[in-house]
């Protein structure tokens, strides 16, 4: 008598790995590309992060089939902070002429003004910060495992997260007028 296989199966057939990871990043990639679009506060990059998780994790496919949520929001954090240590590296782009004192265009609706200024108030918070509330509000990980995650003391999490949170709060209820007065 034959033994069943064991692992993945639609139909009563076995998944190769590319499904099973092709999968996996279909049902992934919204969530992965949100998260990283406010750990780096610009559409292309997180776009360009995501791709590079994505890749990554399909190189390590075989360790990370086994809990690939968890090891594609590690993956996505380390891309992340090598695009800062990149950005540190580069020396700054200083816009010339008239384009400095265009206005920005009008938002369409609401919302993306909320999501915009969220991802602006979170690019003001220090990378540590922004990453713990990242994964711990938005990814929904508890205490525990983003300190496992970011390699750091459960009561750092919790104190980061308390010290976000009402930075956070103090910048998103600054009005706009202010900010521009200091």
């Amino acid at each position: 008598m034959e033994r069943p296989e064991i692992g993945p199966h639609v139909a009563g057939r076995r998944l190769s790995q590319d499904e099973e990871f092709r999968r996996f990043a279909a049902e992934a990639l919204p969530g992965l590309l949100k998260g990283a679009y406010l750990l780096v506060g610009d559409v292309d990059l997180a776009e360009d992060a995501v791709q590079g998780t994505l890749l990554r994790v399909f190189k390590n496919w075989h360790h990370a089939r086994e809990a690939p949520r968890p090891y594609s929001r590690a993956v996505l954090v380390s891309v992340c902070r090598d695009h800062w240590r990149h950005k540190r590296r580069r020396p700054r782009e200083i816009l010339t002429g008239g384009a400095v004192n265009e206005p920005h265009a009008t938002a369409f609706s609401d919302a993306f003004d909320q999501r915009d200024a969220l991802a602006q108030a979170l690019r003001e918070l220090p990378r540590v910060q922004r990453e713990i509330l990242v994964l711990r509000f938005y990814l929904d990980l508890p205490v525990t495992d983003t300190a496992r995650l970011l390699e750091l003391p459960e009561g750092t999490v919790k104190s980061n997260t308390s010290r976000g949170l009402e930075r956070l709060r103090a910048l998103l209820s600054t009005p706009a007028s202010e900010e521009n007065a200091c």
